[in-house]
């Protein structure tokens, strides 16, 4: 069977509270391996996460202190990069814009920021040609996130003809996005 591959059972240590019953519910790890003959051919493999389990999903105690593991098959890098727009470019490329403009004002320091930046990256690719999606880093350009009273990040906000036309504040939800985008984007 080409491409067929192998799980394999690995043991695991058991979560500290289920220590004294480990012996009894031994924790596993299942993982997909691919076969021999689709390494050898460069084709690369998809795997569902990784979930480790104690067998003690009837203690509430045991049952939360399972240990999850995120496994990415080699060379499958699913992030868009968002090009940076500075204050030396913010005018060529945000006001001169013939296309709409999705802004995302963050900082490297803030959490929600990073949640978001994989969501923007989604919709530069599915709005290209439509709407140009850049990424301003509120710490090294303060003055552009100042001018357009930006007071908290991430922040989204859509210029169109130089204009500031909405903004969304906070990790928002993919949909949300995309009802703003969608006012002001040619269909």
């Amino acid at each position: 069977m080409a491409g067929a591959g192998l799980a394999v059972s690995v043991a695991i240590a058991a979560p500290p509270l289920a220590r004294a019953t480990a012996s009894t519910y031994p924790a596993r790890r299942v993982c997909a391996i691919p076969s021999s003959s689709s390494s050898s051919s460069g084709s690369s493999f998809r795997s569902l996460p990784l979930r480790a389990t104690t067998g003690l999903s009837g203690n509430r105690r045991g049952a939360r202190r399972g240990v999850s593991v995120a496994c990415a098959a080699q060379g499958q890098d699913t992030t868009i990069e968002v090009p940076d727009v500075t204050k030396s470019t913010w005018q060529s490329l945000v006001m001169e814009s013939e296309l709409p403009v999705l802004v995302e004002f963050w900082a490297s320091w803030c959490g929600p920021c990073k949640m978001i930046d994989p969501v923007v990256g989604k919709l530069s690719k599915d709005y290209e040609g439509k709407l140009k999606c850049y990424k301003l880093n509120t710490d090294e350009s303060p003055d552009i996130a100042s001018q357009y009273g930006v007071r908290s990040i991430p922040t989204m906000m859509i210029f169109k003809n130089g204009e500031k036309k909405d903004s969304v504040i906070g990790a928002v939800p993919e949909s949300t996005l995309t009802t703003c985008i969608e006012k002001f984007v040619e269909r």
